[in-house]
């Protein structure tokens, strides 16, 4: 199984389980989060943007696939995706590093579960093509 299927089937699961203990605070905590990077005054891509930021800062390692895979639904580029791991390094300092690796580690496996490649500028484009205009999830 892939680290990214195992990773959102893991994540599925676990949320599942926890909303069914039907906590009104959990399930509020859940929705404030849900519409906190729903589009508003900024756009959802610059939301899950500033999110990979603040989780690689705060070093929380499924936050940042979390958010890393946002991204790439939101269809960023390699350019805009190192842009941002340079922010939260600045930020966060050199013990973000580790976690700096296995962001990059998991936008590669992505690429390549799309059916790109880190050097396929054209697969890239083409995955992002065949989902432009179709919701993220």
């Amino acid at each position: 199984m892939s680290q990214v299927t195992e990773f959102n089937e893991y994540r599925q699961r676990m949320n599942a389980t926890i909303l069914a203990a039907d906590n009104k605070v959990i399930k509020r905590f859940f929705n404030l989060d849900t519409n906190t990077y729903a589009a508003g005054a900024l756009d959802v891509k610059t939301k899950e943007m500033l999110g990979l930021a603040c989780s690689m800062v705060l070093r929380c390692d499924d936050c940042i696939k979390y958010h890393v895979g946002k991204c790439f639904e939101e269809k960023l580029t390699d350019e805009e995706i190192y842009e941002i791991f340079a922010i939260a390094n600045i930020i966060g300092g050199s013990i973000v590093i580790p976690h700096f690796r296995r962001a990059v580690e998991y936008w590669e496996i992505l690429k390549s579960e799309a059916g790109a490649t880190a050097h396929d500028g054209a697969a890239l484009a083409a995955h992002k093509a065949e989902h432009d205009g179709q919701p993220t999830a």
